[in-house]
């Protein structure tokens, strides 16, 4: 008799995920100018002689996909009660190009060390079965594979939504939303599963980002600014909350782990008066979702001769807060600045007063601060990634390519590793500093599990 058990990979609840064994693989998206992109193995067991290096590649068969953000095809949400799925394996990986809108199907087994393609999905398909274009966050969910896009095919600058894929063999269902209310830009994509409520953010139109930023756009105020809340069983459109159009660029979504929880954090990239950056958090109030700014972050005076072209009229360097990362006790927010090159841990116990608890420097546009294994570094905190147990956090330094270019003209790609306390406080890993060289590093997805891919309908 052969016994069914699920992957032992999924958790209940987040509690018993930070139990889960460590991490020993990352999977990291890589670019490549005039060259296929790639994802790349680290190795990230202490004890073996390549920790820290990369010790195989994928390479994709087409040029120019600009791979960014990718997921799991199953994860801890297929325990769910009113949806299950608990035979599904956390076996492959969703890499999508958000240039190109192509799919590729990554299947980790039967090596972890030695994944391979298994399928892709052409643009076209893409577009023909779900209307959208300019593919980003994925996101595993009880019932399918949910991609979040930021174009589509009748405009291509919008409007940008959701759609689904099937589980087990990734045919696409087809677009997610069936009443959208005011909702036109789509960045990330996240929920509260409990609460049977999805959350969508705001990036802006592909034409506004695809060739580079131009600060004309961002002082006119035409990128998003806005969060959307969505009933998910009936995909509809509930409610948006209107940060200010000062806030430009409302970027990660990081609801809390625990599904009882109703509050989650946002990471906003500019305020156009002062150039600060911001976190903010999203939280229930009686029958409606109310938000509040917690976190800002000043810019920074500097010298223009220091600054890229971009910024030298301004005379100042802006955090650009690009990424942020709940650990899963939903204790410490993590909070990547890609402009002055640090990455700050914030006390969220009381997610209404985050208390800045610790910091970490690599990088940054005027310090170029360096790592203990290199010289002065060349881009800032990017994508972070937060290990289940709370206790190693990694990130990359590489943004979006043409973005990369203005800031970072110089930029070789690097990934280095942050130890945290229990109690607080953080420090870099003298000994892990991968190098990637040409090649530009983004998101960091963790062998087993890491605290943005799973969601928990158990508290």
């Amino acid at each position: 008799m052969l016994l069914w058990k699920p992957d032992s990979t999924f958790y209940p609840s987040p509690r018993l995920a930070m139990q889960a064994p460590a991490e020993g693989l990352a999977y990291v998206a890589t670019i490549q100018k005039g060259k296929p992109d790639a994802l790349r193995v680290v190795d990230l067991n202490p004890n073996s002689p390549t920790y820290g290096k990369i010790i195989h590649s994928v390479e994709m068969p087409y040029i120019g996909d600009e791979l960014h953000h990718f997921g799991w095809n199953a994860c801890s949400s297929a325990l769910c009660p009113y949806a299950p799925h608990p035979y599904l394996e956390r076996r492959y990986l969703l890499v999508p190009g958000l240039r190109s809108s192509r799919i590729y199907i990554i299947d980790t087994k039967p090596d972890p060390m030695e994944p391979h393609i298994v399928k892709i999905i052409e643009p076209k398909e893409v577009m023909t079965r779900a209307g959208y274009t300019r593919l980003h966050t994925v996101h595993c969910g009880p019932e399918g594979i949910y991609i979040s896009a930021l174009g589509s095919t009748s405009n291509g600058d919008g409007p940008g939504g959701v759609f689904l894929l099937d589980h087990y063999d990734f045919q696409i269902l087809g677009r997610w939303e069936v009443d959208r209310g005011p909702q036109f830009l789509g960045y990330d994509f996240w929920w509260h599963l409990g609460y049977d409520v999805g959350i969508t953010s705001e990036w802006g139109p592909p034409s506004l980002f695809e060739n580079g930023l131009h600060l004309e756009d961002v002082v006119n105020r035409r990128f998003g600014h806005r969060i959307h809340f969505w009933d998910i069983r009936r995909r509809k459109h509930i409610q948006a909350l209107d940060l200010g159009d000062d806030y430009q660029m409302v970027l990660e979504l990081r609801p809390a782990h625990d599904p009882t929880k109703t509050y989650g954090f946002v990471g906003v990239v500019v305020d156009v008066r002062d150039l600060s950056s911001s976190v903010w958090l999203w939280y229930r109030e009686k029958d409606q979702w109310a938000i509040k700014k917690v976190i800002q972050i000043p810019a920074e005076s500097a010298d223009p001769e220091a600054l890229p072209p971009i910024l030298k009229d301004l005379k100042a360097v802006p955090p650009l807060i690009t990424d942020i990362n709940l650990s899963l006790d939903d204790r410490f927010l993590y909070v990547s600045c890609w402009g002055t090159g640090e990455l700050r841990q914030y006390d969220v116990s009381d997610p209404f007063n985050p208390k800045l608890t610790g910091s970490v420097q690599a990088g940054g546009l005027v310090r170029r601060a360096p790592h203990p294994k290199s010289g002065p570094l060349e881009g800032g905190p990017q994508m972070v990634e937060v290990s289940r147990d709370g206790r190693r956090i990694y990130f990359t330094n590489s943004l979006y390519s043409s973005w990369d270019d203005q800031f970072y003209p110089n930029l070789r790609g690097w990934m280095v590793k942050v130890d945290a306390k229990p109690e607080g406080g953080i420090s870099l890993d003298p000994n892990f500093f991968v190098d990637f060289g040409e090649v530009r590093p983004h998101q960091v997805r963790l062998q087993g599990g890491d605290s943005s891919s799973d969601s928990f309908c158990f508290p």
